[in-house]
């Protein structure tokens, strides 16, 4: 997900100046009030021919700043957990679990941008595109050249991302679509802890 995380753009529609506030002003209340979420999501990575790589589902549980888990259900079982100091990753048929500093991994990752704390305005410029299929759609371009990724386009479903489309150096996208979330749940201490089961080797980079 870190590393991988057009056609349906061209269809977005010129915005009105009412949108467009409707639309940044749905992005900032987000990160400005929500703390939390859960939600199921389906992750598409696509090609620039527009081919599927890959499909997966599963759940998300975020809480800010700096703890996220997520729990990928098919194609295959894969966790990864954010503690607030390392990221895990348990590969299950592997029966193998790796830990790495969270800000080696994180630093210029998407994720990032939905667990850290620091206004979205600091890293990005923030553009308002369009509205289609009922999400108003706001693009993110970082500051920083070097980033993974390109560009983020972010669809706004009132206080909730509805769809992320997230762009890699290397011409992919990554299509994240998010439903039934909820805002705030407050989540047991235990959520973003991982403890290996018995007999998975764990290694420590």
């Amino acid at each position: 997900m870190l590393r991988y995380l057009t056609t349906f753009l061209l269809a977005l529609s010129v915005v009105a100046p009412a949108m467009a506030d409707d639309a940044r002003a749905q992005l900032d209340r987000f990160f400005n009030d929500v703390t939390g979420f859960e939600a199921r999501f389906e992750q598409l990575v696509i090609n620039e021919q527009d081919e599927v790589l890959q499909k997966s589902e599963g759940q998300v549980q975020l809480q800010r700043p700096g703890r996220f888990r997520w729990d990928y259900e098919t194609p295959y079982r894969q966790l990864i957990v954010a503690d607030g100091q390392f990221l895990w990753t348990y590969d299950e048929d592997l029966a193998q679990a790796t830990a790495r500093p969270m800000e080696q991994v994180l630093a210029g990752a998407p994720i990032a941008l939905l667990s850290e704390e620091r206004p979205l305005h600091e890293s990005f410029h923030i553009e308002v595109v369009g509205e289609r299929a009922g999400l108003n759609w706001v693009e993110l371009e970082p500051h920083d050249r070097d980033a993974d990724f390109t560009r983020i386009l972010i669809g706004m479903d009132d206080r909730r991302i509805g769809m992320m489309v997230l762009y890699d150096q290397f011409g992919q996208q990554t299509r994240i679509r998010f439903s039934d979330m909820r805002l705030n749940p407050g989540f047991p201490s235990r959520t973003f802890r991982f403890e290996a089961p018995e007999g998975v080797d764990v290694i420590r980079n």
